[in-house]
């Protein structure tokens, strides 16, 4: 059956827990043997229909059954209390053992290696100890007082088996995180049994009197039951999973084999041998169960050193490529630091850094990552000599130790052997990938006052350099690299706080129509002036706050600023109310996802139209992350924000960008400015620009305008608006107003074109 209805398990208890009540109150005689008889055999058909089909467990509970029903029936015959009963019920009883302990070994299985060694010498040693002790108190008196050899040594055999068995299930119990009913159930099944076997092994050897055997039946019926419970119940099914061994689960284990060391001696001490054949099974078994301790303990110490071995091994090696680790790097260098080397040796470190490894891993999966890394680390321990010491520190980072360079040439020799390397397609599983890798060169000095730490991070600053010099070369330390890597780090640092501080202020550069010469916007540019008065430029911090991502939390605040001057300035008459703010926004803004809501904010909270706010993006997001750039260009368009293409003629795909992506203005980059009073090529390349922008219905406004030559220029080429130096440096914003006032002043800039001998306004 493949489902047992609840109700038929709980009648299955009911019935149970009866009969065992029955046969405890029951002060003897036929009625008592009946009852046994009748628990015994209901062993049969449920183990026939049972969930659990495990073919020795299957064996073991149906022969335990046999067995008792063999045992009932002989005592109804009887009319009495047989003690033992015929051998062949002896040898299917020591069957049932053998294949409950082969049954619950082979549940033991599912726990791995860990349990192979240990658990058959702890076995053993249970079994020893318990044979002794049933020799002692049980064997022995009763081939005494029987004289019947065949009979005790049966029974001396069975008695170890039984005691192995629930050693075995406490082991299995001990085993698994989770203790399903079923297993409850079994182990009780066979406490009760091995309970009940002891009650009538004692009475047989005379140790107790014959009224302590009614209990024995009660304990053999409720031993039946628990048993066919256990096979009856749905989580029979769960003791055949494999499960994840808890930690501590050896402790009782260890007491279980204590216990048959100390408990054997107790007994071999507190009794006195009877005869030469007592003294001679004494002494044999207690030297087999010496020289299966010793074993053991051999064993053990064996394990733990080769597990102890392992343990460091894993410690100093990087488990996937078998490399040294940092620790063994760091210690190798520590060595090399406190001995004395050839003076014309150089030893010197190698830090290599894959090139754009995580696009393996997000292209060809972690796996080819892996693949990777071996294939690297095999490459790197081939190209240099036996006495380097390779070794991965983490991810695709790798450090060389080269103790025999001889020079800083020589030490550049094997950097470029190193990049060497990387030359060769690497073969992946997948197909053969090109690596590039960047490696940074740091020399170790003989009077050298840095740690292990600080060299390989000379060589990490290196390395970095080589990526900021274009990738897939070598850079070699010098103290220089270190002191730039330390203001780098001071200026992240302190741009966290600038802020909270209040150290960050807008200036903002006006931007004149060239027809009306009216300032129509203003273009806000960050500046950072620190509490000490130390300013830092805009080209050294803006890079390091998109590196970091304090990008985005300034942006936002920078965005909300300027539109709230914007504001104010129209609300104060300022400038015009058509006047337009012109925000910079960066790669790192434009893949926030949070960053039209930002916008939108910023446009509610100032009160600003959206028409008049101008985002100024560069070719580069546009190159680099086109599909994510498109999109959120496309919100920004659909919140009614228009968006210019700034530095405009610098990039590679300008045209495409043109056509594909929603923009409204394009800026030409001061390069060409500069250049387009006095260079003819620059002078038709901004003829180009202007005439495509307005084929494109584009606006059109030039940067850094630093002559009144160049913007005649402009104008003449029918560029419409331009910023730059000559119209006004970028100010602060309680300067915005008369800067504003002196530009209307000064009206049209001389050299334009005047009409009707008066500027045209």
């Amino acid at each position: 059956m493949k489902r047992e209805p609840a109700l038929l398990r709980w009648i299955y208890t009911v019935v149970g827990v009866a009969m065992t009540t029955l046969s405890f109150s029951m002060p003897g005689g036929q009625a008592r043997d009946a009852i046994h008889l009748a628990a015994a055999l209901q062993l049969l058909p449920v183990v026939v229909f049972a969930r659990w089909r495990n073919r020795l467990s299957w064996y073991s509970v149906a022969l335990m059954g046999s067995v008792g029903g063999f045992y009932a029936l002989r005592q109804l015959a009887a009319d009495g209390s047989p003690t033992y009963a015929a051998p062949i019920a002896a040898v299917f009883a020591l069957a049932a053992g053998v294949c409950l302990v082969i049954g619950l070994a082979s549940l033991l299985r599912s726990g791995g290696d860990r349990y192979a060694t240990g658990l058959w010498g702890d076995a053993t040693i249970v079994a020893i100890g318990s044979w002794i002790v049933s020799w002692a108190v049980i064997v022995e008196p009763v081939r005494k007082l029987a004289d019947d050899s065949w009979r005790a040594a049966l029974s001396g055999l069975y008695q170890p088996t039984t005691w192995v068995a629930l050693f075995l299930a406490a082991v299995v119990m001990l085993s698994r995180h989770r203790r399903p009913t079923a297993m409850w159930l079994a182990g009780a099944g066979l406490a009760l049994n091995l309970l009940a076997d002891l009650i009538y092994s004692l009475l047989d050897a005379g140790h107790i009197g014959s009224g302590t055997a009614r209990l024995a039946i009660p304990f053999y019926v409720a031993a039946y039951f628990c048993a066919g419970a256990a096979f009856l119940h749905p989580s029979i099914s769960e003791l055949g999973r494999p499960q994840p061994i808890p930690a501590g689960d050896s402790i009782g284990r260890l007491i279980a084999t204590i216990a048959s060391l100390v408990v054997p001696v107790i007994v071999l001490a507190a009794t006195a041998p009877n005869n030469t054949a007592d003294k001679v099974v004494r002494s044999v078994s207690t030297f087999v169960l010496a020289c299966v301790v010793t074993t053991r303990v051999l064993v053990a110490v064996r394990t733990n050193r080769r597990d102890q071995v392992e343990l460091l091994h894993g410690a100093h090696t990087d488990p996937l490529t078998g490399l040294p680790n940092r620790t063994v790097l760091l210690q190798t260098i520590n060595d090399l630091l406190r001995n004395s080397w050839h003076p014309d040796d150089q030893p010197t470190l190698f830090f290599v850094d894959l090139d754009r490894f995580k696009n393996i891993n997000d292209s060809l999966g972690h796996a080819a990552g892996d693949e990777v890394l071996v294939t690297v680390a095999r490459r790197l321990v081939n190209a240099v000599s036996e006495s380097a010491t390779v070794s991965r520190l983490s991810g695709d980072e790798y450090v060389v130790l080269d103790v025999n360079a001889k020079s800083p040439a020589g030490a550049l020799e094997i950097a470029e052997r190193l990049l060497a390397v990387f030359r060769e397609p690497l073969a992946l599983s997948q197909g053969d990938v090109f690596v590039t890798a960047s490696i940074g060169v740091a020399a170790i000095s003989p009077t050298s006052s840095s740690s292990p730490e600080d060299l390989v991070r000379h060589a990490d600053t290196a390395m970095y350099r080589a990526k900021d010099a274009g990738r897939n070369c070598v850079a070699v330390y010098d103290e220089s690299m270190h002191e730039r890597v330390a203001h780098r780090l001071a200026v992240e640092t302190a741009l966290y706080r600038a802020l909270d501080r209040r150290e960050l202020r807008l200036f903002h550069q006006p931007i004149l129509d060239l027809q009306s010469g009216d300032v129509v916007g203003v273009e806000a540019l960050m500046r950072w002036q620190q509490a000490d008065g130390t300013i830092v430029s805009p080209a050294e911090f803006i890079p390091i706050a998109e590196d970091t991502g304090t990008i985005i939390p300034i942006g936002s605040w920078a965005l909300l600023e300027a539109l709230t001057q914007l504001r104010s300035w129209i609300d104060d008459g300022v400038c015009s109310p058509s006047a337009t703010m012109s925000v910079n926004v960066s790669p790192r803004q434009l893949a926030d996802s949070n960053f039209p809501a930002v916008v939108g904010e910023a446009l509610s909270r100032s009160g600003v139209s959206p028409q008049l706010l101008w985002l100024e993006v560069t070719e580069s997001v546009m190159i680099t992350e086109p599909e994510l750039a498109l999109a959120t260009l496309r919100r920004m368009r659909s919140l009614g924000v228009r968006v210019a293409l700034d530095d405009f003629g610098t990039g590679y795909s300008s045209l495409s960008l043109l056509q594909k992506f929603p923009l409204q203005r394009i800026k030409i980059d001061r390069a060409f400015v500069q250049g387009v009073a006095d260079n003819p090529n620059d002078r038709s390349l901004v003829r180009t620009i202007v005439a495509m922008g307005r084929s494109l219905g584009l606006d059109i406004v030039a940067e850094g305008v630093e002559s009144v030559h160049q913007l005649q220029v402009l104008s003449d080429l029918g560029c419409d608006k331009a910023q730059g130096y000559l119209i006004s440096h970028p100010v602060p914003a309680d300067a915005m107003r008369s800067t504003v006032a002196a530009l209307e002043r000064l009206g049209r800039f001389p050299g334009l074109r005047v009409e009707n001998g008066a500027p045209t306004r």
